[in-house]
């Protein structure tokens, strides 16, 4: 009698999973139907709305609200695309494990009915009944199964469609001369390479930069111009601490090591405005310094140029435009206007400044616009445009080139532009630059992209570690500090993690989160903004919130500590400088007059920022 009552309570469980998970498997199966009519019906990245707007703005190009109403609804259009390609890969895992365990159930609740009932009162005509009940459920079961996963399976990827529209890569195409164009005259002073002192601190000595570099193309499709043979380089990194030679500055951390940074000034007034120059080209790349000498990159459908300024009067010393590179597409791929086609910045050693642009040529050319060499890798497969900044050191230029077809980080030989190394990782397309950090005496480069953080060996380009952390467009680099890397994205999570093999969270938080603001660390507190105006302060070691000040406007540039203090220009141009700890001061507010996305560059005294339209040199 116990034994039938325990036969009774096993069919009725078995039944019950088997509703419950035929329930939930239908439900999951009509909401992934649903979600692929919809995405059928409303294509989520060519929005009417969005569309209308952009008509509008070229009737109204000076109408800011009408700007920042087109980066709203752009921002909301990404959301939904996200979030229903989220839905999808997670309704398609919850179906196949739900259909598993109504298959389960339903195979235990069968063979346990079976065995409980005599075999003299079940007729033939039941039996058969059965057979076809089971048979219709188990095909209408099927049916629905597999055509959810059809839908999920033939859900649409906008993001490739929208980046395959507009991109053509022309091989072979001719060399010209490179044009230099000579504003004022350089002097023989101005030429030198400042900084470059002979002291033993941090000094190391680069083997394979000294080569006499030959006028030909090789097998990598990259140019090299008639160069004299060059004494043997000697690296030194306090001259990389003195300049501003890479994004967010040395090792690209985001902290300057200058002092009397100024802390008032006006755009439009020209409050302790030392010179103010119009871009040549639009861009969104950061000014990058060394010496006296100051770089910006612009670019657009016609050509992408390089322009190196006189950082103390504004003067402009050189602009060279970019041509005669093997591989380089003969039509600039399509790129969004947030993006465009020269928003990575530059990277400067003293001896040659380097660029990148979204075309996927990279280039080098002496500090008096001379093209050193260049080469192109390929039209980077990047729905909004390439936007990874380059970082050197030593004598390797590092290119993380995670597009949305493969991988990549490379590692270039700065006389040459020959390949030292070239790793392919498994991630997804990323906008974040590479940052270096030390550990243990040895140089990491430490990149993020979707889905993994990692670190790389600098010499050889071998991962040191890894640990998946992040999703969806990441756009900010990571930070460094208290023995931690930090990354963030939206979407996603911010997380601290030590950079070493076997690695895991020490911390996460989801609260606020960077759209494309790096965040910074410094003195054992990490700070990171969002692109709605929220400026949040954590413990770095713990995670704890210190502060949240929330601003009229959202965050695409990202923090530089410099002389104590934080300084973060919002998308309005205000630059926002608090007291660099854990009180959330706010020191001043200063207005461009213009409105600002690039990291501002700093030297003793002065600040140099670039807006949408202008270059700024500050300081009394």
């Amino acid at each position: 009698m116990k034994s039938n009552m325990d036969q009774e309570q096993r069919i009725k469980l078995a039944h019950r999973a088997a509703l419950i998970s035929g329930i939930f498997c239908g439900v999951v199966a009509l909401l992934l139907i649903l979600n692929f009519w919809h995405m059928k019906q409303h294509e989520p990245l060519e929005s009417k709305t969005i569309e209308a707007l952009v008509e509008r703005l070229s009737n109204e190009p000076g109408n800011e609200e009408l700007k920042e109403e087109i980066r709203s609804f752009d921002l909301l259009a990404r959301k939904a695309y996200f979030t229903s390609r989220w839905q999808v890969k997670t309704g398609t895992w919850l179906l196949l494990i739900g259909g598993i365990i109504l298959a389960v159930s339903l195979k235990i609740y069968i063979d346990l009915r079976a065995r409980i009932e005599e075999p003299d009162k079940v007729s033939e005509e039941l039996l058969r009944a059965r057979a076809n009940a089971q048979y219709w459920l188990m095909m209408a079961g099927g049916l629905i199964l597999g055509f959810s996963l059809v839908a999920a399976y033939l859900t649409n990827d906008y993001l490739k469609e929208y980046q395959e529209m507009g991109v053509t890569e022309v091989t072979g195409q001719d060399k010209s001369d490179v044009e230099v164009i000579e504003v004022f005259p350089t002097t023989a002073s101005e030429a030198s390479v400042q900084g470059a002192e002979n002291d033993s601190t941090g000094t190391e000595q680069i083997a394979g930069t000294g080569e006499a570099v030959n006028s030909e193309t090789n097998n990598e499709g990259q140019v090299a111009q008639n160069q004299p043979a060059a004494a043997q380089v000697r690296f030194n990194r306090e001259d990389f601490k003195k300049n501003h030679a890479t994004f967010r500055g040395y090792m690209g951390q985001g902290i300057s090591y200058h002092k009397n940074i100024p802390e008032a000034w006006n755009g439009s007034t020209g409050e302790n405005i030392k010179w103010k120059v119009a871009s040549s080209k639009p861009g969104y790349s950061s000014p990058v310094i060394w010496g006296d000498k100051l770089f910006i990159s612009g670019g657009d459908a016609k050509s992408r140029l390089v322009s190196c300024y006189n950082r103390h009067n504004g003067q402009l010393l050189w602009e060279t435009e970019v041509t005669g590179i093997p591989g380089s597409p003969a039509v600039p791929p399509r790129v969004t206007d947030d993006t465009g086609l020269a928003a990575p910045t530059m990277s400067t050693d003293g001896n040659r400044v380097y660029a990148i642009f979204a075309t996927g040529n990279v280039v080098a050319f002496d500090m008096n616009g001379n093209q050193v060499w260049g080469r192109n890798l390929g039209v980077p497969k990047n729905h909004y445009g390439h936007s990874s900044s380059l970082m050197v050191w030593g004598n390797k230029v590092l290119v993380q080139y995670d597009t949305s077809t493969s991988g990549r980080m490379l590692a270039l030989n700065t006389a040459t532009g020959e390949t030292i190394w070239d790793v392919e990782r498994p991630v997804h397309v990323s906008w974040a630059s590479p940052v270096l950090v030390e550990v243990e005496g040895k140089i990491q480069v430490v990149t993020t992209a979707d889905p993994y953080v990692s670190g790389h060996d600098l010499e050889t380009g071998a991962e040191l570690w890894k640990v998946e952390a992040m999703m969806g467009e990441v756009g900010a680099s990571v930070a460094y500090g208290s023995g931690l890397v930090f990354a963030t994205n939206e979407y996603a999570r911010l997380v601290a993690v030590e950079p070493k093999a076997g690695t895991e969270f020490t911390w996460e938080n989801d609260e606020y989160l960077a759209e494309a603001s790096s965040p910074v660390a410094y003195n054992g507190l990490l700070y990171t903004a969002t692109s709605y105006g929220v400026l949040v302060c954590y413990d770095a070691l713990t995670g704890e919130k210190k502060f949240e000040k929330e601003f009229n406007n959202g965050f695409y540039s990202s923090p530089i500590i410099a002389d104590g203090k934080l300084y973060i220009i919002d998308m309005d141009g205000v630059c926002h400088i608090l007291l660099a700890d854990a009180s959330g001061t706010v020191i001043a507010e200063p207005e461009l007059g213009e409105g600002g996305y690039a990291v501002p560059a700093m030297a003793d005294g002065l600040i140099y920022i670039r807006g949408e339209e202008n270059l700024y040199c500050i300081g009394k």
